[in-house]
């Protein structure tokens, strides 16, 4: 149990970043930076004993800024796309900052992903945590209303990391906080996953065009590549995908999650044969993005200079639906002014 802060470089327009590291009583270790409060590292135990640490990233401030990728970052104000980047809020068309084409993604080109947090609290203990928050003002990429964001990482004693997103707005707005960790449970440099078996507790998909926008029609997954209901291989259908959009190789898609109820229940399960690890996640979101690292720039390098390629890690994004609020039909992700918006998410670890 321990905890260390540091310098973690400077971002490339100059502003110092910092990184906070705990360790619970089992001997995990959570490493975040305030630059876009994401998660640097995350070391658990395999079924041997020795712990690997199974989140893809960089080593400072400088190269996540300078890449300007989502690796571990919160996103928002709302993560995933919005189409030609405008919704409709109480029959007024609310325009954003286009950042993929004419799409917004994450938040547009300076979402919470590419900002210094404030470091709030760190608490040490058998389960340590450390509480960030951010001030997204007023019209910052389009969206009304100023918002108080707060997300808490607490990396529990039995080998949980919690995340615990808190916001509130002073106007009527939207909100889609996630994480978009790349995780590989054979640890950052333990090559393809496509061994991964993989569970996800959902019979239906958001169809989409090429462009990653929903249609609007919520497709059964049944007879698709996207059938992970009881379990299997990442790699098994992923070079199936073509069938369902022909601009992806791979997964990125959003699964509309078989809920039981409101409250925070496990949702999907990844396990490693080889190395033993296994990580639950569980929400109490209505979906999660899967999304098999399809592409990275040529020549792009990680930790310790470990090249990231293709299919080498894979993210499940706890989210409300991409495009949700031009979608009626999907769950509402709108919160009313002084409202709290307030989601949990946890990914839990074990080995078998």
């Amino acid at each position: 149990m321990s905890i260390e802060r540091k310098p973690f470089g400077s971002t490339v327009d100059g502003k110092p970043a910092e990184l906070i590291t705990v360790k619970n009583a089992s001997g995990c270790t959570l490493a975040v930076t305030t630059y876009g409060a994401r998660i640097v590292s995350l070391l658990v135990p395999g079924r041997d004993g020795k712990f690997a640490d199974v989140v893809l990233g960089h080593d400072s401030a400088e190269e996540y800024s300078a890449y300007r990728n989502f690796q571990g970052a919160l996103v928002g104000r709302y993560g995933n796309r919005i189409a030609n980047s405008q919704f409709p809020l109480d029959g007024e068309i609310i325009k954003l900052i286009p950042s993929e084409g004419v799409n917004q993604l994450h938040g547009g080109p300076n979402g919470y992903s590419m900002q210094i947090w404030t470091i709030d609290s760190v608490s040490d203990g058998d389960s340590p945590s450390m509480c960030l928050s951010l001030t997204a003002p007023d019209g910052e990429g389009g969206f009304p209303g100023t918002l108080q964001v707060k997300v808490t990482y607490t990396l529990t004693k039995d080998n949980a990391l919690e995340i615990d997103y808190k916001a509130v707005s002073d106007k009527k707005t939207i909100v889609n906080l996630t994480n978009h960790s790349f995780f590989n449970l054979r640890g950052y440099d333990g090559g393809d996953i496509c061994d991964t078996v993989l569970q996800i507790n959902a019979d239906r998909y958001t169809v989409t065009d090429i462009s990653l926008i929903p249609t609007g029609e919520l497709a059964p997954v049944a007879g698709t590549p996207l059938d992970f209901t009881k379990g299997k291989p990442i790699g098994q259908d992923i070079d199936a995908t073509a069938c369902l959009m022909d601009s992806i190789h791979g997964f990125d898609h959003n699964f509309v999650i078989s809920r039981k109820g409101d409250g925070v229940e496990k949702i999907a399960e990844a396990y490693d044969p080889e190395s033993g690890r296994v990580m639950e996640v569980l929400t109490d979101l209505p979906g999660v993005q899967l999304f098999t690292a399809n592409s990275f720039p040529e020549g792009l390098k990680g930790k310790n200079g470990t090249a990231m390629l293709p299919h080498h890690a894979f993210c499940l994004e706890t989210q409300y639906f991409p495009d949700t609020p031009n979608h009626p039909n999907f769950p509402s992700c709108v919160v009313e002014a002084g409202q709290e918006y307030h989601t949990t998410t946890i990914y839990r670890f074990s080995v078998r």
